[in-house]
């Protein structure tokens, strides 16, 4: 993969083993040549990620609405800022220039965006690895109610394991590289069995 999107906070959270994890990532970026794409922000775990990447001199890239591109949220540093009208712009932008995607630790924004991954690949739209790297048992919830749509008819096994889960970035990232898209259904909406 050239380049992945990561999805995250504006915030560190209470427990350092997450900015630990964005450093970890961003340190596999740049050893590896991956291209960061990302919101644009200079605070929390985007902050985290992109400083790591770079301070090796890496590829970063960062897309903002307007509406956030305040002095103390945009990164300065960041050569390659693209500024959008909408949020919903920017996550167009973001898929277009990205092979895969990967969430770590973040609030509504950032499920917001794993969500549209989601159903991007869902549709059949893009056939991008989506992982989760499920630090501290941070999405285990999510994946409870994830497991739930599943035995309730409402999302197929398929579709659910489009979402590649890892607990280090080493083990997200062999699993990412190895992905396998689901096979295109010809009827979407068809009833789960």
């Amino acid at each position: 993969m050239k380049r992945i999107a990561v999805f995250c906070g504006a915030s560190l959270g209470f427990d350092p083993v997450y900015k630990e994890a964005a450093i970890a990532l961003g340190d596999h970026f740049a050893n590896n040549k991956i291209g960061l794409v990302y919101g644009g922000g200079k605070i929390g775990m985007m902050g985290a990620i992109a400083d790591t990447i770079l301070a090796h001199n890496g590829e970063v890239i960062g897309v903002i609405p307007k509406l956030l591109e305040k002095e103390e949220v945009v990164h300065a540093d960041v050569e390659e800022m693209i500024v959008c009208k909408k949020m919903s712009e920017r996550k167009v932008i973001i898929s277009k220039l990205v092979d895969g995607y990967i969430t770590l630790p973040g609030g509504f924004g950032t499920l917001d965006e794993l969500f549209e991954a989601l159903t991007l690949g869902q549709l059949h739209i893009e056939q991008k690895p989506i992982g989760l790297l499920n630090l501290n048992g941070f999405f285990d919830a999510i994946l409870v109610q994830l497991d739930k749509m599943v035995a309730e008819g409402f999302l197929k096994q398929a579709n659910r394991n489009m979402l590649i889960i890892g607990t280090s970035v080493e083990d997200l990232m062999l699993k990412m590289n190895n992905y396998k898209a689901p096979e295109i259904s010809h009827v979407i909406n068809k009833v789960v069995s």
